[in-house]
């Protein structure tokens, strides 16, 4: 009895899919840490319909698995088997609607902030640490998390070259962290903004006697003046349509002699839309801006000083965010399998695409053009 039309199709797909993954060195069902498991014949069809989208659906049903997923994955990465896959209808719409609509509007942006940072506070202390810094780390010098993540911020403060008294602006500031510490260590007085209400209360509760303060709020309806602005993993959510009107509403606020940094995620290659998997699940109306979208839209008004790419340090930090809460989900059992493994997915993909150089961790210094200033020292 020969096979249905049904069998024909899934042993067709497995055939292409297992050749694709061939070329990536991975073998289906084998025995090394990156090799692929696969849990549901349907994963085949699936991931040569809709590709990334595809493959991350698949990974959060269970239906395929691998001992190191951040390996698997970068074998797939490296051998760039994404090219080998005609995009899907969703992956093209995903790609149009970006293009088409502003997605980072006030309260776009409101609802995307809370869609991910606001999904619980138990989760990020777990992942996170003590002081709860949602932002790659510096590791060189630092046996620990928390060493490294206190090196970056004081990185950061140096950058900026903070003084007692000095007004800065904390642009998608979490839950306060680099405001505790440019308070605590350097004298600064420091206004946090973010969309997520339940980071802004976390911050509020942490911030003691220290003179730092914290609004929920977007940072288009900021007002005040101040001498440093720093948006740290926050430049990621503005998108390519507001990259102008963000720098020009920095410039309003920014004193004449001021510094500006941001520390964000960069790409390789300039896009208006993000991947389609990261969009739906983690990071609704993220973009990851590459280096000309970020100088081509500061300029006519802001000297570039500095440019410093962290990107290897981001995969180590992913990685531990990774071994600090994989042990800990029994003592958060409300986020039930699918999400842990929607999570696992998150950070191991990202850790990914860190090692294979397919995204970098930017921090770029800006100072204002038009004025006599002295020659900007960069700090490493």
């Amino acid at each position: 009895m020969g096979l249905t039309t049904s069998e024909e199709q899934v042993a067709t797909a497995e055939n292409q899919g297992t050749e694709l993954l061939a070329k990536a060195g991975i073998a289906v069902g084998g025995s090394e840490p990156y090799d692929l498991q696969v849990n549901d014949d349907r994963f085949w069809a699936r991931v040569l319909k809709d590709r990334e989208l595809g493959l991350g659906e698949a990974y959060q049903d269970g239906w395929w698995d691998a001992e190191r997923v951040d390996e698997f994955l970068v074998k797939v990465f490296t051998a760039d088997l994404r090219s080998a896959i005609r995009p899907s209808p969703a992956l093209v719409w995903n790609v149009a609607r970006s293009r088409l609509t502003n997605r980072q509007t006030t309260s776009r942006a409101a609802r995307n902030a809370r869609a991910h940072y606001d999904i619980g506070n138990d989760l990020y202390r777990r992942m996170l640490g003590e002081e709860m810094v949602y932002s790659c780390a510096v590791w060189a010098g630092a046996d620990d998390l928390a060493s490294a993540q206190e090196a970056k911020l004081d990185l950061i403060c140096r950058k900026l070259h903070l003084e007692p008294g000095m007004r800065v602006l904390d642009i998608g500031c979490g839950w306060g962290g680099f405001a505790r510490h440019a308070a605590s260590r350097y004298g600064a007085h420091v206004v946090g903004i973010s969309p997520a209400g339940e980071q802004i209360a976390e911050a509020r509760d942490r911030a003691g006697d220290l003179p730092v303060e914290f609004h929920q709020q977007d940072y288009r309806d900021v007002t005040g003046a101040y001498d440093r602005i720093v948006s740290i993993g926050m430049f990621e959510h503005v998108g390519p349509r507001n990259y102008p009107g963000f720098f020009d509403r920095c410039g309003e606020l920014l004193a004449s002699d001021g510094l500006m940094l941001h520390h964000t995620i960069g790409s390789n290659e300039s896009k208006e839309s993000t991947d389609a998997w990261f969009d739906r699940y983690i990071f609704p109306g993220g973009v990851v801006p590459s280096l000309h979208q970020i100088a081509g839209a500061a300029q006519p008004r802001w000297t570039i000083e500095d440019v410093h790419n962290l990107g290897p340090d981001y995969d180590r930090t992913l990685m531990e965010w990774f071994d600090r809460i994989e042990p800990r989900w029994h003592e958060i059992p409300h986020y039930d399998e699918r999400f842990r493994r929607t999570w696992r997915y998150y950070l191991l993909s990202s850790a990914a695409s860190f090692r294979v150089r397919n995204l970098q961790l930017f921090q770029v210094v800006f100072s204002r053009t038009g004025r006599v200033s002295p020659t900007y020292r960069a700090t490493r």
